[in-house]
């Protein structure tokens, strides 16, 4: 009876053994994947904040009863009606870069064609001016499909970027080239000016 006993304790023990030990393994467990999942170091990321303001009287400029001109005379129009003036301005913070495309859409009350017409972007330094795109002809401007962030079917006259807070004033003249054989109805041709942008990190 007394090994009996023996037996029965010894068995005991080892069960109480195994079960405190099961208990260990679990708990070693818990704490190592609790503490995997703790860390000192704080981790910051800075995205930045774009605003992007466009700002015109009117988003168009139009061609209408005009005579074909030389460039030399189209960079140089002065009229109210020959250029139209618009600012593209960015402010950020952070570590960000702000792709834009500057497009032109053609109204479709239109009549002349994209090979008869003739841009030129400058931009504004004070009473200065700098060329940014050289007289082009719309009908060799390439188009905006392959501009993922713009709309397709469209006319793009400048890709560039802010990398800073910054405030680009710029002048778009339009003209009908000299090489264009004007026919005798009346003939017009409007664009529309549409600025898209793309934030990047």
């Amino acid at each position: 009876m007394s090994e009996d006993k023996n037996n029965s304790k010894s068995k005991l023990l080892i069960i109480i053994a195994v079960i405190l030990l099961i208990i260990a393994v679990i708990g070693v467990s818990y704490a190592a994947i609790f503490y995997s999942k703790v860390g000192e170091e704080v981790n910051n990321v800075s995205t930045g904040t774009i605003v992007m303001s466009y700002n015109e009287n009117n988003n168009g400029i139009y061609i209408t009863n005009a005579s074909p001109m030389s460039d030399e005379v189209g960079r140089s129009l002065t009229d109210e009606n020959q250029y139209f003036d618009f600012t593209i301005s960015a402010t950020m913070s952070g570590s960000t870069n702000v792709d834009y495309v500057i497009s032109a859409s053609k109204d479709s009350s239109s009549t002349l064609e994209d090979s008869a017409i003739k841009v030129y972007l400058t931009s504004l330094d004070g009473n200065k001016e700098n060329q940014v795109v050289a007289p082009v002809k719309v009908s060799s401007l390439k188009s905006t499909n392959s501009i993922s962030y713009a709309p397709n079917n469209q006319y793009v006259i400048l890709e560039s970027n802010f990398r800073n807070s910054e405030s680009i004033n710029y002048r778009l003249r339009m003209w009908i080239s000299d090489d264009y054989f004007l026919p005798d109805i009346s003939q017009a041709y409007m664009i529309r000016i549409n600025v898209y942008a793309n934030m990047s990190v």
